[in-house]
């Protein structure tokens, strides 16, 4: 049974709209890859920033204590006075 001419698709019509497609597709491919990279540059920043302040409260400067430190020795937080 023969298709109708209307059904036909033209093949060179077919190739052009596939090529626009994928041009497209490559398009937001590229956009997508430029977002990553901007949100991975971004996640270095951030790390670095807090490798920072984690370092500066691992090492207090000369002479200075770390918060609730008395006398060169460090509180124990693990248990609370109010409870046993």
């Amino acid at each position: 049974m023969p298709r109708s001419t209307d059904r036909q698709a033209d093949p060179a019509a077919t190739t052009a709209s596939l090529a626009a497609e994928a041009a497209l597709l490559e398009g937001r491919l590229r956009l997508l890859r430029e977002a990553i990279d901007t949100v991975d540059a971004r996640i270095d920043v951030v790390s670095e920033a807090l490798r920072q302040l984690q370092h500066a409260v691992a090492l207090p400067a000369e002479g200075r204590k770390h918060p609730g430190e008395t006398d060169g020795a460090r509180l124990d937080h693990s248990t609370r006075p109010d409870r046993p």
